[in-house]
């Protein structure tokens, strides 16, 4: 798995993914400024004081607020952009690193985008529970890394895995690898918590788990397995 992650690593920033890449960044610079800019724009209007100082104060405290909740949109945010380029970089994965393999099927993108807006929604929801124990010592860190290590690895697999298999299909792939699925999600997890580097989640997490998704589905044993304990579903 560490050797997945290396090579996704290397491959983000390789000649190949570098347009991609730069407008993936770009999305997630536009999104993360557009909710900084309604966050703040929500604060100021409904808070207004009238002396100078404080509204100055808060001003100061609502744009450093803004700042440590940009964090813990950063995972939301990076999943929504993966659904506008996850094919074109599955496909590269998929065309360059499995050439001897069969590559999957486009999700189509209506499909994809909803289920990126899906997961957007909630894993807004578990980071907004996350900032809220941001005051409790060790346990904001836990819930951070232990919720966005399950949605990441969850979301992103899912993602990968759909390109070859219908959601009941991917539902038993993922419980049969949820393990190894939820130690994928903490290397992602820890990836969106460095600033700046974070920006690169989308490509990196998606090559990731096309390599992932290969490797753990590989065998042939294993699919005949799958059949069995689908009554009958089989698995490509």
């Amino acid at each position: 798995m560490l050797q997945d992650a290396q090579r996704a690593f290397v491959l983000t920033f390789s000649r190949e993914y570098r347009r991609v890449l730069l407008l993936s960044v770009g999305l997630a610079v536009g999104l993360l400024i557009a909710l900084g800019i309604g966050a703040h724009y929500a604060l100021t209007s409904f808070v207004a004081l009238d002396l100078r100082w404080a509204q100055l104060t808060l001003d100061i405290l609502g744009a450093l607020g803004i700042a440590v909740g940009a964090i813990f949109l950063v995972p939301p945010v990076t999943t929504l952009v993966a659904g506008f380029f996850l094919d074109d970089v599955a496909e590269q994965v998929e065309a360059t690193e499995f050439a001897d393999q069969s590559v999957g099927r486009a999700i189509p993108f209506g499909r994809s985008l909803l289920l990126s807006l899906r997961f957007f929604g909630v894993a807004i929801a578990v980071n907004l529970v996350a900032l809220l124990l941001l005051l409790v010592p060790g346990v904001n860190f836990i819930v951070f890394y232990v919720a966005n290590g399950y949605l990441l690895g969850r979301e992103y697999f899912s993602l990968a895995a759909m390109r070859y298999r219908d959601e009941d299909q991917v539902a038993l792939v993922r419980r049969h690898h949820a393990l190894s699925i939820f130690f994928g999600g903490l290397i992602i997890a820890v990836l969106v918590s460095i600033p700046i580097l974070n920006l690169i989640t989308p490509v990196f997490a998606t090559i990731f788990m096309v390599r992932l998704h290969k490797r753990l589905t590989r065998s042939r044993s294993y699919a005949r397995r799958g059949i069995s304990a689908a009554n009958g579903t089989g698995l490509k």
